[in-house]
């Protein structure tokens, strides 16, 4: 088989067009039509002022720095030095650019400056998406996944650890004084740079102290992004956010599978539980509807949930945490009430009787039941049933018949299979968001940007559904209304 010649010289017979070399249905065509649509109205939601200045020079136009970004976002690109690099080296951006090219200053200057804006364009593709009649609300999946910040989860500190860090810095700059200070010569103009390090380490450790001892015991702060807390991972601890996110199937009109997501935030919780509401609300916000069944998993379960749900008219299928307790011979739902005597019945036969009410430290109200100790520690069942010498208890609170009802629902065969497409829905977002976008960890410290960086994420996760849909013939991009 012959050899083709290799000549790196090789010139064009003709003068090639950037545009030819972009094939048709490329996503950053569609992303360059997504954008262009934007009118005045979208722009002035967004925050970005698309007017030039009347003098000065000439400034890159926010069509091309927003494109950038989003596309960025959405191929796992999303350093601004990186992008710098692509807009002079990739074919893609080189076409997004029209052969421009923005440095990373320029690019560092318009996100930092419209991040907060740019949360807007999640709703704007769900509305885009919705326009064309794509968005199944039959069925919602939300969930959380805990995400790295920029901090190692080793400047993460209690109070005491930082006033120990606080003596030990103090003795540091002590000594380092003594060894800069002069016999009558003039001081030095500035500071030495091991001292200076010093006392900005001091400072640092002087705020993040004064936070800790405002909060409750046990309260811990990193000293490299102070929003970040310590959250129990998979794959261990890490330093960083909840991140929580509501997956919608596509409908049968797309006549291919997905989902998109209708809603995204970022907290600190170190569990689920309070996000299930603001979530729910949150997705309803932005597709105006409300899908008519939400699968989540137990992390999210409560009894004050499921009557918030059940207020809103919201069905919503999730196991509850002690799963294995449920399966036990003496669960307390095996205990069968007796409303006229306001008595439970175990199963050996003996009875609880009312004893008093109690409260938590948020405020809730359980009814209290105990059977006699005498009578529990004679029962064969003592020991499995309870181990307590004063006897087995039960704690009866507000959302108890509500608990109950969960439970029989959950145990149905419609319901189970309803709830085993909750992984297939809203688990493949958060793996491609990780592993195709490089959501791994965030880049941007502090709560508020990585929020806006979270929100970035989601809006290009749809935008990735979409382009797939429009390659497709399925969707045409036209003006929505944000």
């Amino acid at each position: 088989m012959p050899v083709r010649p290799l000549t790196r010289g090789q010139a064009w017979l003709m003068p090639p067009s950037l545009d030819q070399m972009i094939s048709p249905d490329h996503p950053v065509r569609f992303v360059a039509a997504f954008v262009d649509q934007f009118d005045y109205r979208a722009w002035h939601e967004l925050g970005v002022q698309v007017e030039g200045a009347v003098e000065g020079g000439p400034s890159y136009h926010a069509r091309l720095l927003l494109s950038v970004w989003v596309y960025g976002f959405m191929s796992g690109m999303r350093s601004c030095r990186r992008l710098e690099v692509a807009c002079r080296e990739q074919l893609p951006y080189l076409w997004l650019c029209g052969q421009q090219t923005p440095d990373h200053n320029t690019l560092w200057r318009f996100y930092k400056e419209h991040r907060e804006g740019m949360r807007k364009l999640l709703k704007r593709t769900v509305r885009t998406a919705m326009a064309a009649g794509l968005v199944d609300f039959a069925l919602q999946a939300v969930d959380g996944s805990k995400i790295g910040g920029n901090a190692a989860k080793d400047r993460t500190f209690d109070q005491a650890a930082l006033e120990r860090m606080w003596q030990r810095t103090t003795a540091a700059i002590d000594d380092l004084e003594a060894q800069n200070r002069t016999a009558g010569e003039a001081p030095p103009p500035r500071l030495p740079e091991r001292l200076k390090q010093a006392k900005a380490l001091q400072e640092q450790v002087k705020a993040a102290l004064a936070k800790v001892k405002g909060e409750e015991a046990g309260a811990t702060i990193n000293l490299t992004d102070a929003d970040a807390v310590l959250l129990k991972g998979r794959q261990g601890f890490v330093a960083g956010y909840n991140g929580q996110a509501v997956a919608a199937p596509l409908s049968a009109a797309a006549g291919t599978g997905g989902m998109l997501i209708t809603a995204a935030d970022i907290c600190q919780d170190r569990d689920d539980h309070h996000q299930l509401l603001p979530m729910l609300e949150a997705a309803s916000e932005n597709t105006g509807h409300q899908a008519e069944t939400t699968l989540a998993d137990a992390g999210y379960h409560s009894g004050p949930n499921l009557a918030s749900c059940r207020e809103q008219g919201q069905e919503v299928l999730m196991p509850e945490a002690q799963a294995k307790a449920l399966a036990g011979p003496y669960h307390k739902d095996v205990f069968t009430y007796d409303s006229e005597s306001d008595t439970y019945l175990c199963p050996q036969g003996q009875r609880l009787s009312y004893v008093r009410e109690k409260h938590d430290r948020k405020g809730r109200v359980a009814r209290q039941y105990r059977a006699l100790a005498v009578a529990c520690r004679a029962c064969p069942a003592f020991g499995a049933c309870t181990r307590d010498n004063k006897g087995r208890s039960l704690e009866i609170g507000p959302d108890e018949a509500l608990l109950r009802e969960q439970r029989r629902r959950m145990a149905e065969p419609a319901a189970k299979a309803i709830y085993a497409k909750r992984k297939e829905l809203i688990e493949p977002v958060f793996g491609i968001m990780k592993e195709q976008q490089g959501a791994r960890r965030f880049l941007l410290r502090g709560l508020a940007n990585v929020r806006s960086e979270w929100l970035l994420l989601a809006a290009a996760f749809n935008l990735r559904t979409l382009v797939r849909l429009w390659r497709i013939g399925v969707l045409a991009l036209r003006p929505v209304a944000a």
